[in-house]
């Protein structure tokens, strides 16, 4: 694991990563894109790749932020958008942070299938433990969920396989490293854009006003043609990291 404060080189072979793991839509919050470009130059020891030291090939990479945190489910606030606006303000004001929130964990295709989600996490975990902070939160964004978008996150946030663990993967993944399932967040991030732009995020078209499901989508994009505009409130579900040690 290297950080971008100790060898920013290493980012330029991942210049794309964003649109090979996420769907377009996703990558137009935006709360999250205004503050998104910043934490390299903000929050440098605070993004890092997982990395081959052999060859410099970048296997892996994660976002994170330290946040001030109560420690109680209801403060950890109503999402993305609202968490990394937070953490900017709270650095602004030379606030003290006690925790840390994960934001992204990357994982190119020709990367995935190799064990490297639990070690993305637990390589955050390292980054809070070695600032002396006590937690690592995470507002997941989960990876089953685009199968399911009608139905309320409060609702898949509570399924679960027949051996009692979490029914979504990447959720799974948290709580095998002894996370726990915090609260559901039906408007984490949100996205907005002219009917014309959606159309074109989603290869799909929209004739009338209503709410449509669409391909990746975690719940339903709100499209109204007499305003043009689209409307998208990305649900996610809080994750809860054990106090790290």
């Amino acid at each position: 694991m290297v950080r971008y404060s100790e060898r920013p080189e290493l980012w330029k072979s991942i210049s794309g990563l964003s649109a090979e793991v996420w769907p377009e839509y996703n990558q137009h919050g935006e709360t999250i894109n205004y503050y998104w470009a910043q934490l390299y130059d903000v929050f440098p020891g605070w993004q890092f790749v997982l990395y081959d030291p052999q060859d410099d090939t970048v296997l892996a990479e994660g976002q994170t932020i330290p946040v001030a945190w109560d420690g109680t489910e209801a403060g950890l606030g109503p999402g993305i958008d609202a968490t990394i606006a937070a953490g900017f303000g709270l650095h602004a004001a030379g606030g003290r942070p006690t925790a840390v929130c994960a934001l992204a964990a990357k994982i190119p295709p020709r990367h995935q299938g190799k064990r490297l989600s639990g070690v993305l996490l637990q390589a955050m975990a390292g980054l809070a433990r070695d600032a002396g902070l006590d937690h690592l939160i995470a507002p997941v964004r989960p990876s089953h969920k685009d199968r399911y978008p009608i139905i309320p996150i409060e609702r898949y946030a509570r399924w679960t396989r027949p051996d009692g663990s979490p029914f979504d993967p990447w959720v799974r993944v948290h709580t095998q490293l002894g996370a726990r399932i915090g609260p559901a967040i039906p408007r984490s991030l949100r996205i907005t854009g002219t009917v014309g732009q959606w159309e074109s995020w989603t290869r799909l078209r929209f004739p009338e006003t209503g709410d449509y499901v669409f391909p990746a989508g975690l719940a339903t994009v709100r499209i109204d043609r007499d305003r043009d505009l689209g409307e998208y409130w990305e649900p996610n579900i809080w994750i809860i990291h054990p106090p790290v040690i």
